[in-house]
């Protein structure tokens, strides 16, 4: 056993004793301060070759232990002061500290960063399942009718944790020990109804797209579970129809990247890392429609109509496609022109169209519209000219934010969240308009 799977074990060990929380919450909070402040203190001997990192070594002290277990002891507090769930609370250490230590395991036997990726979210998956289970179990709550929920919560924590693990570092542990309670308190609050083979096809659908975007190198790690993630939470949270508007965006999103790849570095407009795109770029195209997914499920608490979240969800998806194929196809022809002046510039220059881009723009936005009026019952004929108008208007604002603003403050991935964001306020604004969500 090599010394990183020890002292992930460690850790491991350390975690599971905050499941006493389920009777004693005063007693763990006390427990892992008490264990934070020895961390502080403790510079030598068994125990500390046992938790330290390189880093800890480099400074004498267990800082790694003691910033786990502080964190640990402040979300106990939540617990206490203000309602924070005890099941929350568990699955997110647990979860946490299984992960890095299936990720260790996972290590010794492969390199490769997907590897070790999956290893973290499958060890941490498993980890926040049990721990749910152990804490209804103790606390004398039914476990079985609400399994699958446990699952989906499991599942949304893993995804966000392994996210969040790719991008920071090992010392940045208690931010994503707080991010995912974050989280699944927040999903713990909505009401939810997810039955067993819901959430068995949301996973096995969601994580196959994932693994097959990032085999095509349409999408980079942290790309691929950002797209796992934001698919996973619009199928239960939302439904399939707005899985598939939003799959559509991904999947020609991806392929268009692709199209005459070789042309477009020529001409400096291609995107980095062979296409593969990453979470950054993920979250900027789809942020808007996670955010109307989430009040779309939350709706009973805000004075909107639900339909209004759908018209924004949809919008901001044809913004999204509109402005990808007008960029990624466009990007092969020459003597584009700029959108304020309708001068000649040269290929790559922000705000740059072509008519040939913006014919494939304002296809890609009808597109969405036409899958949303094919699978929605609620949006017709009307909804769906609402729906690509948002499109369409939603690429017109990344133009012309391209080239107005952006590289002075404002960069790609932002420019992309305005353009979105301007889709969805369009669709919801124009359905309010018009009538169509009442």
């Amino acid at each position: 056993m090599t010394s990183s799977i020890r002292r992930a074990a460690a850790f491991a060990g350390v975690a599971t004793l905050s499941l006493a929380a389920s009777v004693l919450v005063a007693a763990v909070a006390a427990l892992f301060a008490a264990i934070g402040a020895v961390a502080l203190v403790l510079d030598e001997g068994t125990l500390f070759d046992l938790f330290a990192r390189p880093s800890d070594r480099n400074e004498g002290r267990l800082r790694g232990l003691a910033a786990f277990s502080f964190a640990t002891a402040a979300l106990a507090m939540l617990v206490m002061l203000v309602g924070l769930p005890t099941s929350v609370f568990v699955a997110a250490v647990c979860l946490l500290a299984y992960g890095n230590l299936t990720e260790q395991v996972v290590r010794t036997r492969s390199s490769a960063t997907i590897a070790a990726t999956a290893g973290f979210t499958t060890g941490g998956f498993v980890a926040a399942v049990f721990a749910q289970m152990i804490v209804r179990g103790i606390q004398g709550n039914p476990i079985g009718p609400k399994v699958p929920e446990l699952v989906f919560l499991a599942a949304s924590g893993a995804l966000l944790a392994g996210l969040l693990r790719s991008v920071l570092f090992e010392r940045d542990d208690p931010v994503v020990m707080f991010s995912v309670a974050v989280l699944l308190w927040l999903f713990t609050d909505l009401t939810m109804t997810v039955t067993k083979w819901d959430i068995i096809l949301a996973i096995a659908i969601t994580v196959g797209f994932g693994y097959v975007s990032w085999a095509l190198d349409t999408a980079s790690v942290t790309g691929m579970l950002t797209g796992i993630l934001l698919a996973l939470l619009t199928i239960v949270l939302g439904g399939y129809p707005w899985f598939a508007v939003l799959i559509s965006f991904f999947a020609l999103g991806g392929l268009s990247t692709k199209f005459k790849y070789e042309q477009k570095r020529k001409n400096g407009v291609a995107e980095a890392n062979e296409g593969a795109r990453g979470g950054g770029n993920v979250l900027g195209n789809a942020a808007v429609a996670l955010v109307a997914v989430l009040a779309f499920a939350a709706s009973d608490w805000l004075p909107v109509t639900k339909s209004v979240f759908l018209y924004a969800f949809a919008g901001s998806i044809a913004a999204a496609m509109s402005d990808t194929l007008s960029s990624e196809i466009g990007g092969v022809f020459d003597n584009p022109r700029l959108i304020t002046t309708w001068r000649r510039v040269d290929p790559g220059t922000d705000g740059g169209v072509t008519w040939q881009g913006e014919l494939a723009g304002a296809t890609g936005s009808c597109i969405v519209a036409l899958i949303a009026v094919s699978l929605f019952g609620s949006i017709g004929p009307l909804g769906g000219g609402v729906i690509a108008l948002a499109g369409i208007g939603g690429m017109t604002v990344d133009s012309l934010l391209g080239a107005t603003v952006e590289g002075e403050g404002l960069g790609n991935q932002s420019v992309n969240f305005l353009a979105t964001l301007a889709g969805g306020l369009i669709g919801a604004g124009l359905a309010l308009a018009v009538g169509l969500a009442t």
